[in-house]
């Protein structure tokens, strides 16, 4: 495999472990329950907010109420005093204020639909929030026990972005020694050549690695003369007595043995 080739296979590896971390379902699931939940946050925020309106108004319609009451009061009292422009003046506040009574009891109604809505809203998305995360937390577990499956198969037959970097990294081990025993072999028959000089050798090892060549050549030339010599029959018998006994290989090297 070439460098290049080697690169695209690890480039394809990262982009793909990264695409698998932004897809990940887990992150999708949180995501969307957090919004679940702000959702569910702003919902009772708005519903503080108009029973808040609403006791206000409800204050404002008892105060209102006391003072209804307080006119009639105060008419009765000045008839009785015999002063009828004061009856008549509270009567007319009196009437005015149940013109505004009316009013704040409407917008009381109003407030009080919202809220009742507003409740039912909220209880409605609170047990989906609750739904969602019983769902969201067994879809998760899924996940994982399925991701974990999926690697460890993976693992088992070799596959998966893991087990391909041991073997880029295998594959890379046997080129560099591939290159380094051709190496070794090139630089061996450049030595024996003399193509190269050895500077840790002692002087004139070139000399001796020639003469020892030679010594080795000769000796073969000298064992084939002595077979040619002694015929077909004394080379067999030469042969044999060598070869016999478990300890023969002792002799191997040693020359001719006398009889």
């Amino acid at each position: 495999m070439t460098f290049s080739s080697r690169l695209r296979v690890i480039f394809r590896s990262k982009a793909s472990r990264t695409l698998d971390r932004l897809e990940d379902p887990r992150e999708t699931l949180d995501d969307s329950y957090e919004q679940l939940v702000r959702m569910l946050q702003d919902v009772r925020v708005g519903l503080a907010d108009v029973a808040t309106a609403k006791k206000r108004i409800e204050l404002q319609g008892q105060e209102m109420g006391a003072r209804h009451k307080r006119l009639a009061d105060q008419a009765q009292e000045a008839l009785n005093q015999g002063r009828e422009d004061l009856a008549r003046t509270a009567l007319e506040r009196r009437s005015l204020l149940e013109g505004q009574v009316v009013s704040l009891r409407d917008q009381y109604s109003t407030l009080a639909r919202q809220q009742a809505q507003l409740q039912d809203n909220e209880r409605r998305l609170a047990e989906r929030v609750t739904a969602f995360r019983t769902e969201k937390e067994t879809i998760k577990a899924s996940y994982a026990a399925s991701e974990a499956q999926v690697r460890a198969n993976e693992a088992a037959a070799g596959l998966g972005s893991q087990m391909s970097d041991v073997g880029l990294n295998l594959d890379r081990a046997k080129d560099r020694i591939a290159q380094m025993q051709a190496r070794a072999a090139a630089t061996d028959d450049l030595l024996a050549s003399g193509t190269l000089n050895d500077l840790t050798a002692p002087p004139d090892a070139d000399l001796e690695r020639q003469l020892a060549g030679g010594a080795t050549s000769a000796q073969v030339e000298r064992q084939l003369q002595a077979m040619k010599d002694a015929g077909p029959s004394g080379a067999r018998g030469t042969a044999g007595s060598r070869d016999a006994g478990p300890d023969a290989w002792l002799s191997i090297g040693q020359g001719p043995q006398g009889h």
